[in-house]
């Protein structure tokens, strides 16, 4: 997530906006203009089961897709790539991991959909999905008016989606966990944490500025404690500590630790020590971008032993995966076309997604987890844009429906 980023895309998004409407369009239906396009109700259908149950074989199957990253006229080949991931790996579950989207959007209905386009692959298929949010995801928002808060709401009037407003009182949007029961009966079997990691750290504390520091955000004690005694709930609850992988978008300090097996020193002797000790497999093509401060999470963590893996994106050019004392640290490559990658005729050769395995039957219930990529699906890498329409917002008139807490989230 090097500061590169904060510019890349703008001369295409620009051009595509003033050059009108040609397209490279990806047509998935033709249904004209919604009667209303600013409406937060996307779909009309009822809601199914909100339970989320491994399957009758004791499997289930996660994909997380990170920085999908574009505006309104998204690049055709991330939802092909998205889309051959989902009919490929048939996951059970989806975390959109933050940056879902970035600047670009001029209006509201922009924003919608661009929105739209990155939850379509997942609602057509009627794969339950949810999102966190990264560094990038109000990067529209002074222009749409559409933040953050107004972007989970929309998101949760999705069929398939499976956000709820997010625990009072937190740092961040939508921090929240989702047990996944067993194939039979009512028990937990495993948790996912999905936490708001943040955009960017506050311009001065204590009247001190942040220059010479890294400039993110990070995950603020009260997520922290709020993680560590929701654990120890979930324990009371079910008798036993529910093993769990955590999602956030912008990466911890272990991950470089890890990476480098030191805290100091970082050169490639100390990672070659580092990949035999932390089993570490995957690329690193990039500096980690934590945030100033260490939130120590994973102090937490190793305390209560629960959480088998800590995954995020932001990084867009870092696949690598280890285990750093117990606990999986790692990346998963960036999903998007429209943003930044590799340098050259290399730039999209990392695009993909990371899949989680879980068996019940088995100890820590996460058997493993690996990375996919666009070019095993023969999707074109070439270095060049691929701008589409937006794929249609379909107008719904009651929403999905998920209770009293979000009927009110709604109206606020």
């Amino acid at each position: 997530m090097s500061n590169q980023d904060l510019n890349k895309g703008l001369d295409r998004r620009s051009f595509m906006k003033i050059g009108g409407m040609s397209t490279l369009a990806l047509t998935l239906a033709s249904t004209g203009l919604p009667r209303d396009l600013f409406t937060n109700h996307v779909h009309a259908e009822e809601s199914g089961s909100a339970k989320l149950q491994f399957n009758s074989d004791g499997k289930y199957k996660v994909v997380q897709f990170n920085d999908t990253q574009d505006d309104e006229r998204i690049d055709r080949r991330t939802l092909e790539l998205m889309e051959k991931v989902l009919d490929t790996e048939k996951p059970d579950f989806v975390v959109l991991n933050g940056d879902n989207i970035t600047g670009g959007c001029d209006s509201e209905l922009e924003m919608k959909q661009a929105l739209n386009n990155v939850a379509q692959p997942m609602e057509k298929r009627g794969i339950k999905w949810a999102v966190t949010f990264g560094n990038h995801d109000e990067d529209s928002s002074p222009n749409s008016g559409m933040y953050e808060n107004d972007m989970l709401k929309f998101y949760m009037n999705y069929k398939y989606n499976m956000n709820e407003p997010g625990e009072k009182g937190l740092t961040g949007t939508g921090n929240m966990n989702l047990v996944i029961r067993k194939s039979k009966g009512n028990k937990a079997a495993f948790n996912l944490w999905l936490l708001d990691s943040g955009r960017y750290a506050p311009a001065q504390i204590a009247g001190q500025d942040f220059k010479g520091y890294p400039t993110w955000d990070w995950l603020r004690f009260n997520q922290v404690n709020w993680y560590y005694e929701k654990s120890k709930k979930l324990e009371k609850q079910y008798g036993f500590k529910v093993p769990s992988l955590v999602f956030i978008h912008i990466p911890l300090w272990e991950h470089r630790f890890m990476w480098y097996g030191s805290v100091d020193s970082r050169t490639q002797a100390n990672h070659n020590l580092a990949a035999a000790k932390h089993n570490i497999v995957g690329e690193r093509n990039e500096d980690e971008c934590p945030g100033p401060v260490n939130g120590g999470l994973f102090s937490a963590m190793l305390d209560r032993g629960d959480v088998k893996g800590v995954f995020c994106g932001h990084d867009h050019v870092n696949t690598y995966c280890g285990n750093y004392y117990g606990i999986l640290l790692g990346y998963s490559g960036n999903t998007g076309f429209g943003t930044y990658g590799l340098s050259g005729a290399d730039r999209n050769r990392l695009r993909g997604a990371r899949v989680f395995n879980l068996d019940e039957n088995k100890e820590g219930v996460l058997v493993e987890t690996h990375m996919v990529f666009a070019k095993d699906y023969g999707i074109d890498l070439t270095a060049n844009d691929q701008s589409m329409d937006p794929l249609p917002l379909n107008n719904g008139g009651k929403g999905k429906g998920k209770g009293k807490e979000k009927e009110k989230a709604e109206k606020e």
